[in-house]
C-alpha cells in the first residue's frame, strides 16, 4: 500500500491528496497528452483532469476518475494549478518505466494550496523518494463547449481500425480530411500527400463500427501536425469516439483500460483547418 504523507508543518490540511498502488497507471495516461511541457491540473471530488493545449487550436484532456485511486480527497469544490508535465513524468518514472515482475511503484500525491509545490512520495522495494514540483498560476483554457446537444455526427470505432488507417494513409499530407455522412461513403479518411490522394472508407455496418449516428454530411480538414499527438492515446486505447459539431470542431475520445481493467478517458479537441463545401469535392 502507498506510504502515508506527513501532515503539513503548520498543521494546515492538504487541499488535494491521492494515493495509487501503481504509479504507472497515472504516468501512462499523462504520456498520452504530453505534447507540451506544461499542463493544467483540475481536481474535483469526481477525479483529476489534466489539460494540455497548443496554439489555441488543440486541447487534450486526460481524465482519471477518483475510483482509480486507492484514496482521493479534495477539500474544496475544485483545486486547480499549472505544472511542468515533463518534470512530473520524470518524477513518476524515477524508478524506471518498467518494474520487475510482481513489483510496482506506490504513489502518494499531495498539494497544500496556491503557491505551494506538488509533493510526490514514491516507494518501490522499500526505497522512498520525495519530489517537490513547483506549481504555477493556471492559465485560462479554451472552452470548446462540446456538449452532447451540439454534436452533429458521432461514431464509435474499435481503435484497431483507426490505428490501421493511420498506418496506411500518407502522412506526408499536411491535412487529414474527414467525411461523415448518413449516406455513402459514411465515414471516410483522406490524405493528399507526395504520393497523391488516398482515401479509406468505413461502411456503417463494418465490424469495426460500434455506433453510427450521423445526421448530416460534413467534410472537414484538420492539420495532421495537430492530430499526431493523439496517436499516443490511440495506441493505448480500445475504443475511440469521433464527434463533430456544426462548426466542424473535432472531438476524439479514447477509452483506455489499464492493467487492472479500470477505464479512463483521454480526449482531444481540434479546430478545423478548412471547411469543405460540396462544390469543392
Amino acid at each position: 500500500m502507498p506510504l502515508s504523507a506527513p501532515p503539513p508543518a503548520s498543521g494546515e490540511r492538504y487541499l488535494l491528496s491521492a494515493s495509487l498502488d501503481n504509479a504507472r497507471h497515472l504516468s501512462s495516461l499523462l504520456r498520452a497528452v504530453h505534447f507540451q511541457d506544461h499542463a493544467t491540473c483540475f481536481a474535483t471530488a469526481s477525479g483529476l483532469r489534466v489539460t494540455v493545449e497548443d496554439a489555441k487550436c488543440i486541447q487534450a484532456n486526460a481524465f482519471i476518475q477518483a475510483e482509480i485511486f486507492q484514496e482521493f480527497s479534495v477539500q474544496e469544490e475544485s483545486v486547480m494549478f499549472r505544472i511542468n508535465l515533463s518534470v512530473l513524468l520524470d518524477c513518476l518514472t524515477i524508478f524506471g518505466t518498467s518494474s520487475l515482475p510482481g513489483t510496482s511503484t506506490a504513489l502518494r500525491m499531495c498539494y497544500r494550496g496556491y503557491g505551494y509545490p506538488l509533493m510526490l512520495f514514491l516507494e518501490e522495494g522499500r526505497v522512498v523518494t520525495v519530489c517537490k514540483i513547483n506549481t504555477q498560476e493556471p492559465e485560462e483554457l479554451l472552452d470548446f463547449d462540446f456538449c452532447s446537444t451540439k454534436v452533429v455526427n458521432k461514431i464509435i470505432l474499435q481503435s484497431e481500425g483507426l490505428r490501421e488507417a493511420f498506418a496506411e494513409l500518407d502522412m506526408t499530407s499536411e491535412v487529414l480530411q474527414i467525411t461523415m455522412s448518413p449516406d455513402k461513403p459514411y465515414f471516410r479518411l483522406s490524405t493528399f500527400g507526395n504520393a497523391g490522394s488516398a482515401h479509406l472508407d468505413y461502411p456503417r455496418d463494418s465490424d469495426l463500427m460500434e455506433a453510427f449516428h450521423c445526421n448530416q454530411t460534413q467534410t472537414n480538414r484538420y492539420k495532421i501536425s495537430l492530430l499526431k499527438p493523439s496517436t499516443k492515446a490511440l495506441a493505448l486505447s480500445c475504443k475511440v469516439s469521433i464527434r463533430t459539431d456544426a462548426q466542424g470542431f473535432l472531438s476524439l475520445q479514447y477509452m483506455i483500460r489499464n492493467e487492472d481493467g479500470q477505464i479512463c478517458f483521454v480526449e482531444y479537441y481540434c479546430c478545423p483547418d478548412e471547411n469543405i463545401t460540396e462544390a469543392e469535392l
